[in-house]
């Protein structure tokens, strides 16, 4: 909503950003935005490992490449009755991807603000303020709490709480590039194989426990249990035996995706790059049109030349923008 562009917005059960994705670059206070949309560690697709490994790669390339974020946003819905297992798990995730020296420059957003009361919304929002099992910690270390309306000015004006800040660095970035941490070193991933393990643990004893179960079926003789029991059992053995070989391989993969990473940012960059000189290329055009409109109509008023002319100051404008594009100080990246 708030850079026009066409980015895929989830309302189902199914998670919608499955990837990193980027908007198109747009102008807010005489300040050029990007934002960048990224998918969250409740993802119904890929799994938290996939989730941490796409996100770090991105966060590394970038920057790597001198980009920091201005801001980091996350959304968190009104509506929802209770923050549930999941929704805190997400939200330790992310507080372990920012840190604690950055947290300023983070906005928790609240959205669908229409589906609830004023007065539910409000209780929700004070609990969710006042609470250290939720959002009082960050809040406490500068981190801003606001609302969205779902309209572009709503947009634009958390925006503007964020382009102003400076950029830095989030411990995941410090911890890969300026420390050289191997992913599974980092606060993020050593929490990540830490709830992995713990995950299989809790399986592992499942599992006893159905053994058990199975050996009094068969001394009932109660075949349709002992099935039903043994296919549980090759259930959890499945799921266990995935969250030991995620934790395993975190490290050895991510080094894969950091380099199909490095491949796309390169094909995104040169996209951008030829947008971006189609576009100069069309302004240029549209200037010289008007040019010799004003040079061979000697008999257009002083007032339409006046305003041809504020077109091709406009245009001018635009065109400068664009050549700068590549400025960092002209630059605010909000994730």
């Amino acid at each position: 909503m708030a850079s026009g562009s066409h980015l895929g917005v989830g309302f189902g059960l199914e998670s919608c950003t499955s990837d990193v994705q980027t908007a198109q670059a747009f102008e807010l206070d005489g300040r050029r935005v990007m934002l960048i949309d990224t998918p969250g560690f409740d993802d119904t697709s890929k799994s938290d490992t996939d989730i941490l490994k796409l996100i770090a790669s991105f966060l590394q390339t970038t920057y790597e490449k001198g980009m920091k974020l201005a801001g980091v946003i996350y959304m968190h819905r009104i509506m929802d009755v209770r923050v549930g297992g999941i929704s805190k798990r997400n939200f330790s995730m992310f507080r372990e991807l920012c840190g604690d020296s950055t947290l300023r420059n983070v906005a928790i957003v609240t959205t669908f603000w229409s589906e609830v009361t004023p007065q539910l919304g409000e209780a929700r929002e004070a609990e969710l303020r006042g609470k250290d099992i939720f959002f009082k910690p960050v809040l406490d270390k500068s981190a801003r709490m606001l609302r969205h309306s779902n309209t572009i000015d709503s947009a634009h004006d958390i925006l503007r709480q964020l382009i102003g800040n400076r950029p830095m660095a989030l411990r995941i970035q410090r911890e890969l590039v300026d420390q050289h941490l191997d992913i599974s070193e980092t606060a993020a991933g050593a929490t990540l194989s830490r709830e992995l393990l713990e995950q299989a643990k809790k399986h592992r004893e499942e599992i006893k426990a159905l053994q058990v179960e199975m050996q009094e079926a068969i001394r009932m003789k109660d075949e349709e249990t002992r099935k039903e029991l043994e296919e549980e059992s090759r259930k959890l053995q499945k799921e266990m035996h995935k969250m030991q070989t995620e934790s395993q391989q975190l490290a050895s993969e991510y080094r894969s995706e950091k380099i199909e990473m490095e491949r796309r940012m390169k094909e995104m960059q040169e996209k951008a790059r030829e947008e971006a000189e189609q576009q100069r290329q069309a302004q240029i055009a549209r200037m010289r049109e008007l040019d010799e409109q004003m040079q061979n109509s000697a008999k257009q008023s002083a007032q339409e030349k006046r305003k041809m002319q504020d077109q091709m100051d406009a245009l001018q404008r635009q065109y400068d923008a664009l050549a700068a594009d590549n400025s960092d100080s002209d630059w605010c990246v909000v994730a």
